[in-house]
């Protein structure tokens, strides 16, 4: 059974090797997401290393659109397991892919300052989840995503992306 302090990625993927949420990735972001003690948020938090630099003391773009990405994701995968009343550990596992990734940029997004995402699932249809992710530098809302992923088999992507 997964506890509060092991994140989503750790129990569900602890093999997991994306850029930003894979635990074995060695040169990846690590993001760590957490069901929210409200049972509706999923959380992460992330202080962007100086290399992730936009322009002078700013936050890349594309680093929040990857943080939002992973973490939208993951909230997306957790949400199935919960409505299925399995714990994130559970098999088969569940995977989504993104279907559709938007960000909404709304005030610059300081380096150094601690990053907290904050997403929850705005509805489902089928395969398909609606994220909604907020971007917080410390208390300021910087950026929102809104996005969707879908619920597929991993490795029949994969077998479609090497014409197996």
């Amino acid at each position: 059974m997964s506890t509060p302090d092991i994140s989503l990625q750790d129990t569900a993927a602890p093999e997991g090797v994306c850029y930003g949420c894979g635990s074995r990735n060695p040169h990846g972001l690590h993001v760590k997401s957490f069901w929210h003690e409200d049972g509706v948020h999923v959380i992460a938090e992330h202080v962007p290393d100086a290399r992730y630099c936009g322009w002078p003391d700013l936050v890349y773009g594309g680093l929040i659109a990857m943080l939002v990405d992973c973490h939208s994701n993951w909230t997306a995968m957790a949400y199935h397991y919960r409505a299925e009343n399995r714990d994130a550990a559970s098999l088969p596992r569940i995977n989504c892919v993104t279907g559709n990734l938007g960000i909404k940029f709304i005030k610059p997004t300081p380096m150094g300052v601690p990053l907290t995402l904050r997403a929850k699932v705005e509805g489902d249809v089928g395969r398909k989840t609606r994220v909604i992710c907020e971007i917080y530098a410390g208390d300021v809302l910087t950026a929102v995503g809104d996005s969707t992923f879908v619920r597929v088999d991993t490795a029949q992507l994969a077998d479609v992306a090497h014409n197996r």
